[in-house]
C-alpha cells in the first residue's frame, strides 16, 4: 500500500472516530465530566490509537473535550452562564439566517420538513430522531444562505447549548414541535418577519425551560 493510500486511510478513520465520539457525547453515552482515555476509546471503537488521538484533539479544539493528561480528556461541562449567553447569540444569528435564506428556501423542502415535524410530534420519546430533526431545521437557514462562516458559528453554538441540554434534559419535544411548526408555517406563508419572530420565541422558550430546571421548578 502506498504512503498516499495509508495517509488517506488514516484520515478516513480519524473522521470516522470524530463522528462516532461526537455522537457519543451528544447522546450522553459520554456524559459531561466523564474521563475519555485514548486507549480505551480506541479499543471500544476498534480503531487504532492514531486516528482516535486526532479525533480527540479535534474535539478538544471545538471545546467539546478538555485535556486532562497526555492521553486523556474529559467531556466538557457547560456552565449555565455560557448556555444563556450562547442562546442569546443564537437568537441574533438564527433570525438573521432566516432573512438571508428567505428568498432561496425550497418550498418542497419546507413542506417535507413540516410533515416530519408533525410526525415526530406524535412519538415524543424518540430522542435521536428529535436531535436529527432539530439539526435539519436549525441548519437549513444558514446552509441555504450560502454563508459558510454563519453556518459554522451556529453549529458551534448549537453544540455548546446541546451539551447543556444533554446534562439537563428539557423534554421539549411537544413544545419544540409547536414552535418549529410556527417557524415553518410562517415561511410557507411568505412572512419573513413572522418566521424571524418565531425563531426568537422558540430559542427564548428553550432558555426559559432550562432556567426552570436549574431553579428546580
Amino acid at each position: 500500500m502506498s504512503d498516499y493510500m495509508v495517509a488517506e486511510r488514516e484520515q478516513n478513520l480519524a473522521e470516522l472516530a470524530y463522528t462516532q465520539i461526537k455522537r457519543m457525547i451528544l447522546e450522553k453515552k459520554l456524559p459531561s465530566g466523564m474521563s475519555v482515555v485514548e486507549g480505551r476509546l480506541a479499543d471500544h471503537l476498534e480503531i487504532s490509537r492514531t486516528p482516535v488521538r486526532e479525533a480527540l484533539m479535534r474535539l478538544a479544539a471545538e471545546d467539546l473535550l478538555v485535556k486532562q493528561g497526555s492521553r486523556s480528556f474529559a467531556v466538557r461541562n457547560v456552565s449555565a452562564t455560557e448556555f444563556f449567553q450562547a442562546i442569546h447569540i443564537r437568537e441574533i444569528l438564527e433570525s438573521e439566517a432566516i432573512s438571508l435564506s428567505f428568498d432561496r428556501l425550497d418550498r418542497c423542502a419546507l413542506e417535507e420538513l413540516r410533515s416530519d415535524i408533525v410526525e415526530l410530534g406524535k412519538t415524543p420519546d424518540q430522542t435521536a430522531a428529535q436531535w436529527q430533526l432539530d439539526d435539519r431545521l436549525h441548519r437549513m437557514f444558514p446552509r441555504v444562505s450560502g454563508n459558510s462562516v454563519l453556518l459554522r458559528t451556529i453549529d458551534e453554538l448549537r453544540t455548546l447549548t446541546r451539551l447543556c441540554e444533554v446534562t439537563y434534559p428539557l423534554g421539549r419535544v411537544p413544545s419544540s414541535t409547536t414552535e418549529h411548526l410556527a417557524i415553518v408555517d410562517a415561511l410557507l406563508a411568505g412572512d419573513r418577519d413572522a418566521a424571524r419572530a418565531a425563531m426568537v420565541t422558540h430559542l427564548r422558550n428553550v432558555a426559559a425551560d432550562c432556567m426552570d430546571i436549574l431553579r428546580g421548578g
